[in-house]
């Protein structure tokens, strides 16, 4: 498997003055998933923890739902020609039973890591394929109070940024606060597929009573993982999209953007949201 982060020289400037040093950074390797053993998807992502972002990746996608669902996930031997086993390419193998996407539906994708699957036709899938109905959760109340301290608990637990100053990080709390888990990865939707994939993998979907907090923006996409998994609550340091908000909106999902410190933006599912412990204002 390949490393989280790998070395390369750098010429530094520094108020006029130039030295050459080696320099850390976040590592970026392609990754193939395949279904059955046919080519369903590949993603720039950070290697590690692949089985999961495999998995959560299938979950994201509406294909599985539920931990027993999947029989196996394996790295592909030989998966060159020369029969090396690069570890940059996994098969996910459905349970008997469990219905495999219309060879029509499934998209040989190429997935970058600052963008992933993306569009209306997701939207329309998104309503209809969800196992686990983000209106239909049990009720969840989050004060302000409590939001404005995930940022600071995210950014704490990020050990390869650190290192790197490259990689995207996305966390699962309870609704008291509590980390239950984080990934980072150079892409954020992969980051986020890992905590689902995770989950998945150790019987914890659907996500009902977590809040997900991502350090950049909140994509559509990453909106749709959400509601894919049952989170009824996402949160981002920076903005949302309106695609995202209109996601977010139909589906009950609260939203939170631009979550720095105290101040904050909630775009829908305010109803989650307990303002009444909120301090008055004059």
């Amino acid at each position: 498997m390949g490393r989280v982060t790998e070395r390369r020289r750098t010429l530094r400037i520094r108020d006029g003055a130039v030295s050459s040093r080696p320099d850390t950074l976040v590592a970026e390797e392609p990754l193939e998933i395949r279904l059955n053993g046919k080519p369903l998807a590949i993603t720039m992502r950070t290697p590690g923890d692949d089985f999961a972002l495999a998995a959560g990746f299938l979950v994201s996608e509406g294909v599985i739902a539920e931990r027993d669902e999947v029989q196996s996930i394996v790295y592909c031997a030989g998966a060159t020609a020369d029969g090396v086993n690069t570890y940059n390419v996994v098969d996910v193998k459905l349970a008997p039973g469990v219905p495999v996407p219309d060879i029509t539906l499934e998209r040989n994708v190429y997935t970058t890591s600052s963008c992933g699957l993306c569009g209306k036709a997701s939207l329309d899938a998104v309503r209809t394929t969800t196992g686990h109905p983000v209106a239909d959760a049990p009720p969840v109340r989050i004060t302000p109070e409590l939001l404005s301290a995930l940022p600071d608990r995210l950014r704490a637990s990020q050990r390869v940024f650190d290192r790197t100053g490259g990689l995207h990080a996305a966390a699962l709390f309870s609704e008291e606060g509590e980390l239950l888990d984080v990934r980072e990865d150079v892409g954020r939707h992969n980051a986020v597929d890992k905590l689902v994939g995770r989950a998945l993998t150790d019987g914890r979907l659907p996500l009902s009573r977590a809040v997900l907090l991502v350090s950049g923006r909140a994509s559509f996409e990453l909106a749709q993982k959400a509601v894919m998994a049952g989170i009824p609550v996402l949160a981002a340091v920076s903005a949302p999209s309106s695609l995202a908000v209109d996601l977010a909106a139909e589906s009950g999902l609260t939203l939170v953007g631009f979550l720095r410190g105290p101040s904050m933006n909630v775009y829908a599912g305010e109803h989650r949201i307990a303002l009444e412990a909120a301090a008055p204002r004059g």
